[in-house]
Formats: C-alpha cells, sequence, structure tokens
C-alpha cells in the first residue's frame, strides 16, 4: 500500500479528463466522470485517483498527510490559463470608459491609448514594481483556480524594456504557487520610435533582440500580433521561423479583427497554437486543422471590446480542432483574473457545452502551452493541481457565474488557497 500525504475522499463528481492529447470533435466533451471517487497524492504528483474505495485500497494518508473531505462536491484539474499579459505598470480603465462611450479600438490607440500607453509606462517602471503588480494579478488568478499561467512580454518594446520584462516573468516563475510558463511577444506592435521603418523593427528583434532572448533562456515561445495595421503576415512568418531556429516555439495573434490569414499561417507553420481567431477564415480553420494547432479562445477580450461576433468555436470543433480558453488577462481590453468567467461566457455567448468549456480551460489549454503531459487532467503521474469546488455538479461551474466557487485550490500538493468564509469547512490535515 503506498503512503501518501495528500488525500481528497468523499467527492461527488471527480472531473478525470484523463486521456491522452488535446481533445477534438466528441472527444472535446469527454470528461471522465467518476462517481464518489478520491485523489492521492504524494510529493506533488498523483498516485492514485478513481473510485474512494480503489483509491483506498492502494494508498493511505501518512501521518502528517493533509486529508480532506469533499463532502459530495465536484473536484476538477486545476485551471491552465494559456495566454495573458499579466505582467504591466497599471490599468487602463481611462479607455475601457472609451470604448463604452462608442469609441473602436483602433480610435483608442489613434488617441494615444492601447498597447503603446502600456509601453510608456513599462518603460518608465522598475522590475520590483513590475513584479509586485504581476504577481497581484497571479495571486487573483490563483484563488479563482488557475494553477498554470503562460505569460507573455510586449509592453516593453526595445530590447532594455523587453528583457526587463523577461526577467521580471522569470522571477515570477521561479517565486509564485502558479507555475508561469513565459512566452516573448517583441511583435506586439510598432514602437513609436519604429513606425517609419516596420521592417527595420524585424530586423532589430530577428537579428538582435530573439538571440539574446533564446541565449538567456528567458522564453519558450516566441507570439506575434499577426494583424491588419500592425504585423504583416510575411512579416510574422519571417519573426516565427527566425525564432523557431533559436528553439522559440511559435503562437500567434491570429485574425482578431479581420480575416487577415493569421489561421493559415499558424497551420503552415506547424505553431502550438493560434489565439483569438475572432475573424477566421475556414482556409485557416481548415490548415489549423490539418497541422493540429490548437485554437484558443479569448471571450473576454471580445466582450471587453464591445464586439457582437466571438470566435466560432463550434466550428472549430467540428472541424476537428483543439479549442483551449484563456483569460487574455491585460490591463486594455481583458481585465479579468477568472477563468471561471471565461469557461462561463464560452458556453453562453460562443455555445460550447459546460463539458466541452471545462475540456477547453485544463486539457486543451496544457496542450497549447505543451504541458499536456504534466497537467490539465486527473491521472496518476500528473501535477496535483487540483480544485475542490463548492458545487455538487460541474455544470454549475458555467452556469452560477460572477462569483469564486472554488472552495480549495490546490498547487503540487499543497493547499494554497483555502476555502472563503461561509463555506463548509473541510476535515482532516491543515486545509
Amino acid at each position: 500500500m503506498d503512503t501518501v500525504d495528500l488525500l481528497i475522499r468523499n467527492i461527488g463528481q471527480l472531473v478525470t479528463v484523463a486521456g491522452c492529447g488535446p481533445r477534438r470533435g466528441t472527444a472535446a466533451s469527454a470528461l471522465g466522470i467518476v462517481e464518489i471517487g478520491a485523489v492521492a497524492a504524494v510529493d506533488g504528483r498523483i498516485v492514485a485517483a478513481g473510485r474512494e474505495r480503489d483509491v483506498l485500497a492502494e494508498c493511505e494518508p501518512d501521518a502528517n498527510a493533509v486529508v480532506i473531505n469533499a463532502c459530495g462536491r465536484v473536484v476538477t484539474p486545476g485551471f491552465v490559463d494559456p495566454h495573458t499579459h499579466a505582467v504591466f505598470a497599471r490599468t487602463r480603465e481611462d479607455e475601457f470608459a472609451m470604448r463604452v462611450e462608442g469609441k473602436s479600438y483602433e480610435e483608442v490607440a489613434a488617441a494615444g491609448g492601447g498597447i503603446r500607453s502600456s509601453v510608456r509606462h513599462v518603460r518608465a517602471a522598475s522590475e520590483e514594481q513590475l513584479f509586485e503588480n504581476g504577481a497581484r494579478t497571479l495571486d487573483r488568478m490563483l484563488e479563482y483556480g488557475t494553477t498554470m499561467a503562460e505569460v507573455k512580454s510586449g509592453y516593453g518594446l526595445s530590447l532594455e524594456a523587453e528583457l526587463k520584462m523577461l526577467r521580471v516573468i522569470a522571477r515570477l516563475a521561479e517565486h509564485h504557487a502558479v507555475d508561469v510558463v513565459p512566452t516573448f511577444l517583441g511583435a506586439h506592435e510598432f514602437p513609436d520610435e519604429w513606425r517609419d521603418d516596420r521592417d527595420g523593427y524585424v530586423d532589430h528583434l530577428i537579428d538582435e533582440v530573439i538571440p539574446l532572448v533564446a541565449d538567456e533562456g528567458l522564453a519558450e515561445f516566441c507570439d506575434v500580433f499577426c494583424e491588419e495595421d500592425v504585423f504583416t503576415v510575411d512579416q510574422s512568418r519571417r519573426l516565427l521561423l527566425a525564432a523557431a531556429e533559436r528553439g522559440l516555439r511559435p503562437k500567434l495573434h491570429a485574425d482578431e479583427l479581420h480575416p487577415f490569414g493569421g489561421g493559415e499561417l499558424a497551420g503552415e507553420i506547424g505553431a502550438i497554437s493560434a489565439d483569438h481567431l475572432v475573424c477566421v477564415s475556414d482556409a485557416g480553420i481548415r490548415a489549423m486543422a490539418d497541422a493540429g494547432v490548437v485554437a484558443v479562445m479569448l471571450p473576454g477580450t471580445t466582450l471587453s471590446l464591445g464586439k457582437r461576433d466571438f470566435a466560432p468555436a463550434r466550428k472549430f470543433i467540428e472541424a476537428g480542432v483543439p479549442v483551449a480558453l484563456a483569460t487574455d488577462c491585460n490591463p486594455g481590453s481583458s481585465m479579468t483574473e477568472s477563468m471561471q468567467i471565461i469557461v462561463s461566457l464560452a458556453s453562453m455567448v460562443m455555445r460550447l457545452t459546460p463539458a466541452e468549456a471545462l475540456v477547453a480551460a485544463t486539457a486543451n489549454s496544457a496542450a497549447a502551452l505543451g504541458r499536456e503531459a504534466s497537467v490539465g487532467s486527473i491521472e496518476a503521474g500528473k501535477l496535483a493541481d487540483l480544485i475542490v469546488w463548492e458545487v455538487d455538479d460541474y455544470r454549475a461551474i458555467p452556469y452560477h457565474y460572477g462569483v469564486n466557487l472554488t472552495d480549495i485550490v490546490i498547487k503540487r500538493g499543497a493547499v494554497v488557497s483555502g476555502g472563503r468564509p461561509g463555506t463548509e469547512p473541510t476535515d482532516g490535515g491543515s486545509a
């Protein structure tokens, strides 16, 4: 019998999402629910998950183990948020007010807002300021159940400021409970000093910035905002292929505002994901399906920008493209740390079933970061990243929106966010 240091028992619905690889088509709703289940872990990794009687026959808690009675509630994998801009210097609620008054994204940018506004403030901020702001953002994410998050640079847009952002992201990865995955996004926008020489800025990124980022091991992925009035398809291709030669896997901000060819490019170069995709073409969907690119949906951004049309999630699922969800947490167009509200929006406005939305926020979002072997499902060998919910039916997670429904969040086998006031206390151990 295995001795374990974490045991969660009396789980009404254990949502395992067990299985290999990202979920496509009909598999996108396969939750692998076990009723009256249990999970056991040791040293941060799951050793058994399934029917309670089977787990208890294999495992027993040691004298100092955390033992949690789930009281018949739901347990799921921790959320994986595969697209965030969680390091920034200040918020942009003034721009939110402008959009509510009828200004478009492009009009806000032309008035001095948008990405360039964040660039000015990040360049002026110290590393310590950026670290403290980023840590607070990750704290909120954790409270809402996110146990892994991608974090992008892209508010520096100079060699010095981009490296500053990436070093802050590396510090957060080292010190925060949330597992942080770093992405280089020097091609987020053209900085003011390069506005009249856009190809020159692309050359600067390829020749000077990407080599330093790669040599210092500061990023795992390289992203580009491939969009009208930002980086062309040809510029994006050059950047992403150059980054890939340096070991940075490609991602794209694709077809957010216009059908621009980002989906097609993602398929052509074998990007791990293409994100946004509100205006993707049918050809782009086919290219992504053929190449196995994960489609990351960001409904919070569409909502915040006041748009009526959301990314065509159902078309992606029907085409066999894995669909993932992310907050796009950023100070301009999606100021939320809550994957819970994103799961709700996915069901309410993109018509994903509650099961599809949960798969998209766990197994498929892990695949969008190349982490499907270690997180995104509850099965032996994977990290013990878990959420004990206040609900007894998984469908209540998207249904009961706008509140935090987590009871306990567990990261690598440790309780990192406990129950909120007024909830039924768990029994046993230190939880």
